[in-house]
Formats: C-alpha cells, structure tokens, sequence
C-alpha cells in the first residue's frame, strides 16, 4: 500500500485549489486509516500530515490519544513529532492530559535528547495539575549536568510557576542559585525568569538585588543588562535606597553603551524607578533627555516612537529640560506615521504652559487647517477683524484621517482647558480659537466646541462682550446652515452663538439687529435643541431691546418696534406646527406673548408728559405729578419680557459644589417626605353574610348571647339599617346602578337575614 507522505500532501493541495475541500476530506479519511496503523513510522507521519492541516485551521482534538501514542515512542525523532503535535493541539480541556504525567516523569529521566525535547513540550501543555505533579522534578533539574538541560529546566519552571503558583516557594531558592551559574546562557535564563516573575510581586525578590547588582556591574551581555536593568525597575518602588546604590552604574551604562535597546532601558528605568529626583537626580535627567531627542532625530520610527513615550515620563519632573526640543517634537505631529502622531499629542499636551500655549495651539491649528481653499473662509474674515493673529503661518498638512482630525481638535481644546483653563490668560484669544477650530476641523466636535463656549463665557464676565460680538458674526455666517446635514460641519457651535447671544444681550449695542440672524428661515435644517435656543434668544433679545426702548422711549420707536414685532410672529408661525413638541410648545408661547405685545402697541396712545424733572423711582419714561405716578408714556409691554430673564444671573456652579453645601439642621433626607398611609380594614361582602378584618376586643362578662332558634340575632337589624337597602354604610350616598341578577341576589340576602 502506498502512504501519502507530508510532501505529497502539500503538492496534492497546490495541486487542487479547484477542489480543495474534497482532496482534504479525502486525505483526511487517509489519515484516520493510518494512525490506527501499528507501524509508529506510519503513524508519526500520519500525526505530521494532520499538525500541517491544523494550521490551516481543520481539527486534529480527534487525534488526541494517537498523538499520546507517538508521544510515548522510544526513538527520539518520532517523540518529537508528538510533542510538536501535542504543543500545537493540546489545550487544558484535553482529556488524555492526565494519561501524560507517568509519560512525562518517565522522559525527564530518560538521555539528554529525550529530556530536552520533553521539557520543550511540556512548557507549551502544562496545567495546574502537571505543574503539581512535576514541579520537583523540573526543580531538581536546575542541577543537571548539562547547561542546555538547565537552562531549558529554568524556563519550563515559568511556566509551571504561571499555572501552578504554590511552586514558587520552593523553587525561588534554587533559582537564585542559578543567578551565579558558571553558564552565561543558564544565568540568562533566571534573569529572565525573575524578571517576569517580579512584575506581579516585585516586593517578593528585593532579597535579589546584592546578586543582581553583581551581575549588572560585571556582566557584558547586552541582552542580560537590558532584563537586570528591568528587573531593578521594578524593585526601586519598594526599595528607595536602590536608587542611590544604582544612579552610578546606570549613569556609566548610559553614556558609554552604544546598544539602542539597552539605552532606552536604562532611561526608562531611570523614569519609573525615580532615580531623576534630587540634585544628583538632575543632571541624570539631563542625560537622558538628550538620549532622547537624539531618538526624535532618527529615520527609525521606532526610535521616535519609545523617546516620544518616555518624554511624557519625564515632562511632570523635568518639563523646561523637555521644552528646549518643543519645535522637534511639534514637528512629529504631522509625521506620516500615525502611531507617532498620537504620542507627540500626548507630549504636546503634557508640555502646554501659560508661556507657550498660544504657540502650540496656533501650531497645531495648522495641522488641521486646508492647504488650499476654493474661496475665503470664514475663519479668514473672523482673523481679519477679531480673531487673534496667528503667530506662525501654517503649513500644508498631510492627508490626515478623520479620526486623527478628532483626536488632534480634542487635544486642542483639552490643552487649554486643563485644570479649568490654568494655562490661559486671555480668553478672548480662546474664544477665537474654537471658533477657528469650528470652521477648519471638517470632524464631528460642535458639541464639544459649544460646551466649552458655553463654560468660557459662563466663568468668564470680561470676555462676554468679545463673545457676544464673535457670536453674532457666527449667526451671519451662512457657512454652518450649508454644512449642518454632512458630517464634521459643526452646526452645534449655532446653540451657543443663540443662548450667549441671548443670555447676555444686555451686552449687545444694537440688540435689534441680531433678531433677523434668529429669524432666517434657514434654521429649519437645525435640529430641534438649536431651534428651541433661537427661539428663546429672540424673545431674550427682543426684551433687552425693548426695555432699553422704554428707558430712552420716544415716539419714533413705535414704528420699529412694531415691525420688529410682525417679523417676529412671522418668522416663528412656521415652527409652531413643527414636529419637535419642544419646539412647537417654545414657539406657540412666544407667538403668544408678541400677540400680547402687538395689541399693546396698536392700542398706544402718545401721551403729554405734565412734570418729567419730578423726582421719583420711575422717574424715567413716567410722568408724574407732586410725586405720584400716573401711566407711563410708553407702551406697557416693553417692560413684559426683560423681567422674565434678568431677575437672576446665572453663575458657574462646580459639579461638586451640591456636596459642599451643610444640610440644614433638623432635616433628615432619609425620612419619608409623605408618611405611609395606614392600612384600612378590608370589607369582604359574602352571599350569606358580611366579614369584616379586623379584631374584635370583648370585655370579661360582657359576651354576646346566642339566639335561639327563629329568632333575629341581636344587632342584624342595626346592621341592615346601617347598610340600608343597598348595603353601604352612608344613607346619603346615591345608590349604585344593579343589574337584575344583584337586585334579585340582594333581596335573597335580606330575606334570609330577616
């Protein structure tokens, strides 16, 4: 019989790509005939040919036993096939695992060969129960003869230390003693395993360091250094007086190595190991940023990539040491590797103080802004009259991704609005900056954008005047109404330009020529939050102005407000049969309230002023007469909307400041605010009689006597005169509608009680 070899098979497949599915199920209906073969050269190759189907992703669990069977074979090329197949398909469900453990100890005793390829296999199948079963023999095999045999017994004990734990005591000695090995490899070996071992318990191998600190002033392997100087990371923590012992030696390894991957190690550590501290500590720090801007300069992106990374680190001790290489690091933000970008946000973030932060941000607007526009922006003109210069002309960005363009306008916006706004000192450059951010980000920020205009403006009382007047050349701009359906137009910065507009616009100089920018018939293609804003900013405007109407009254002002009045009901009689009921209800009330208000003017009547020098509390627009106020000169109804706004300012809260407030003495907020209602008897009416709930208290010698027989018991006829014909207690209580069947079921009742 000819066997289809692993070769065969492999040409077999390349040559039926057609008809792929039917060659495999038909060399797998081969297999399964040869591993139940006694030939073990059949069935190893047979075991081979199922562990390369595998890894195109078809089952071999089936084979499980057979590979236990290979497994088990004395020669030694035949046992390594079953551990290749067992380390490949062998999980910790695999039933036949527990027929491993005599197998296993029986190999570990077994020639060098046999030994080394069994430690191999079993690092990869190991389980809390093998770990149990075979941890003193992999722990008397540290003392092996041969260094390969120790070294492979050092890393199988890690893994045996990862399922089965309760080995580690007994093992950490004997690893320890592995440390002064005379073998470079098995010493290599324990590094590497207690220094995995100490990330999760770093307190447990402090007794380590004398042997460590040997190892690392002695050692020459780059590769050793690099895991010592890991290790000592993350002993300094829990040990504060490493760090003095160690700044030398690591100082001498940083400036004389020209190892890249032992260099960024040994700064890392000097980072989380708090070794830049102190006076000493400094000129380390030195050191180190200089190791790393020469990284920033490299062509190697992974050498850009771990210095961008530790500067973060270092930035919260040593930021000035970090600002002197500012420009290279912003010049990372457009880097055509994205990885890279997010990282130099990171420390562009970490760098921002009060000194360079107009610098940054104007920088990294740059990076957001187009190379090329077909017509002016609206960011242009905003520049051109209220926007703060920019102080670098920006350069033509890369092409950009949106999510970086999110990523890099939230970093703007939470550079500055770290530690409410500590790095900020002139808001109105602020104010322009999201502004810009608007206009040029093209990603979906508004609502991050009108929260921070909203917060700024609400904290800040000098910058409301700037604001106020930014945001009235926002509502002129047609751009957001163009934008408002796509993706990234920023529509949302229109709810804060309407409410700032309209909470402050005791602020605005000609309040009366706002209300046509809130009444443009466009802002149907809003949603429905922005348009309930306008509305209420027209009727907040329009109140301001016409208080301020009544204060300065003259008759020529009649004709504008009324005008201003008709537009009003006209640009807002759309919106009352909107579909948002919060619109609909904020657009019927306005309606409403300027009807009042329209009626108000056309029913004025100019009026002769008797004695205006008169003084009084209504001095103003009153005529009064020996210091008693008769009806105004001016429309009523001016005076209606102001007061309904301006009564209370509203001022920033702290989202912890309801905490902070002392609860009030004789309060208690765990009690009920409405006390349970007591439970009432429960009536029950039966056919034959009526049961009432409740407990009856009876006095010693006063017991009811029983009736005999023919005779009416005594109280049933109080009882039906209390219950009447219909059976409630109240006489004047009308009685209920009865259907045939209860009034013929209520007059059985009585009769039998009668």
């Amino acid at each position: 019989m000819w066997e289809r070899t692993l070769q065969d098979l492999i040409r077999g497949l390349r040559a039926n790509k057609n008809d792929e599915a039917k060659f495999i199920a038909q060399a797998i209906d081969e297999i399964r005939k040869e591993t139940r073969s006694k030939d073990m050269e059949l069935k190893a190759a047979a075991i081979m040919k199922l562990a390369y189907l595998d890894m195109l992703g078809y089952d071999m669990s089936w084979a499980a036993f057979h590979i236990v069977e290979v497994m088990s074979s004395p020669r030694i090329h035949l046992k390594s096939v079953g551990y290749l197949a067992a380390a490949q398909s062998f999980n910790e469900d695999t039933d036949v695992l527990m027929l491993t453990t005599n197998l296993l100890k029986k190999d570990l005793s077994s020639a060098p060969a046999d030994v080394a390829v069994t430690l191999n296999g079993l690092s990869h199948i190991v389980t809390y129960d093998l770990g149990r079963d075979l941890s003193s023999e992999l722990i008397a095999m540290l003392n092996h003869s041969r260094p390969h045999i120790r070294k492979r017994a050092i890393l199988a004990l890690y893994r045996v230390f990862e399922k089965y734990p309760d080995a580690i005591p007994h093992g950490i000695t004997r690893l320890q003693e592995k440390l002064d090995d005379a073998d470079s490899g098995v010493v290599g070996a324990a590094v590497n395993v207690l220094c995995e071992l100490a990330r999760k318990n770093p307190a447990d191998y402090l007794p380590l360091a004398p042997h460590l600190f040997h190892l690392l002033t002695t050692s020459s392997n780059n590769w050793m250094l690099i895991k010592i100087v890991k290790l000592f990371g993350s002993l300094m923590p829990h040990e504060p007086r490493l760090v003095k012992k160690l700044q030398p030696p690591i100082t001498d390894l940083i400036a004389s190595t020209s190892a890249i991957s032992l260099l960024y190690e040994c700064v890392h550590t000097c980072i989380v190991g708090g070794m830049l501290t102190g006076t000493s500590g400094y000129s380390l720090a030195q050191t180190c940023v200089s190791k790393l801007a020469a990284f920033l300069e490299d062509p190697d992106q992974n050498l850009k990539y771990i210095a961008l990374l530790a500067m973060v680190k270092i930035v919260p001790s040593h930021p000035h040491l970090v600002a002197e290489y500012q420009k290279t690091i912003l010049s990372s933000v457009d880097d055509e590797d994205m990885s890279i970008r997010m990282r130099a946000l990171d420390l562009v973030s970490a760098l921002a103080t009060r000194d360079n932060l107009q610098s940054i941000i104007q920088q990294l607007l740059s990076h957001l802004a187009k190379p090329d526009t077909s017509m002016p922006s609206a960011v242009e003109s905003l520049s051109q009259q209220l926007v703060a210069p920019a102080q670098n002309k920006p350069t033509a960005p890369s092409q950009q991704s949106s999510a970086y363009r999110i990523v890099l306008a939230q970093h703007i916006v939470s550079i500055c609005a770290q530690d409410t706004y500590e790095h900020v000192v002139d808001f109105e450059w602020y104010l322009s900056v999201l502004v810009d951010l608007a206009y040029i980000s093209n990603v979906n920020v508004g609502p991050l954008i009108r929260d921070q205009l909203v917060d700024v403006v609400g904290r800040v009382r000098a910058a409301r005047r700037y604001a106020v007047q930014l945001m009235v050349r926002v509502l002129s701009d047609d751009t957001f109404f163009a934008n408002a359906s796509e993706p990234g137009g920023c529509a949302e910065i229109l709810w804060a330009a309407a409410w700032i507009c309209g909470e402050f616009c005791s602020e605005l100089t000609s309040p009366e020529d706002l209300l046509p920018y809130l009444l443009k018939p466009e802002i149907a293609v809003l949603d429905a939050e922005t348009i309930a804003v306008y509305i209420q900013a027209v009727l907040k405007t329009f109140g301001q102005w016409a208080a301020d109407c009544a204060q300065e009254w003259s008759e020529g002002l009649l004709p504008q407000l009324k005008n201003s009045v008709d537009t009003i009901i006209e640009g807002l009689s759309p919106l009352v049969t909107s579909p948002h009921i919060e619109v609909q209800e904020r657009a019927a009330n306005v309606i409403q309230l300027f009807t009042f208000v329209k009626h108000d003017l056309a029913a004025h009547q100019p009026k002769h002023v008797l004695d205006p020098t008169t003084e009084n509390a209504f001095a103003d627009g009153f005529d009064t007469m020996a210091g008693v106020a008769v009806e105004p000169t001016f429309p009523k109804s001016l005076y209606l909307i102001s007061p309904l706004f301006s009564s209370h300012e509203l001022h920033p809260v702290a989202p912890a400041a309801q905490a902070s407030v002392p609860v009030p003495e004789g309060l208690n907020l765990d009690a009920w605010i409405v006390p349970e209602m007591e439970e009432k008897p429960v009536v029950r009416l039966e056919a034959d009689e009526e049961v009432v709930d409740r407990k009856k208290k009876g006095k010693k010698g006063k017991e009811r006597e029983k009736d005999g027989p023919g005779k009416v018991k005594k109280g049933s006829k109080k009882r039906k005169e209390e219950r009447n014909d219909y059976g409630y207690g109240d006489t004047l209580a009308p009685a209920p509608d009865e259907t045939p069947e209860e009034k013929a079921e209520r007059e059985r009742v009585s009769d039998y009680e009668d």
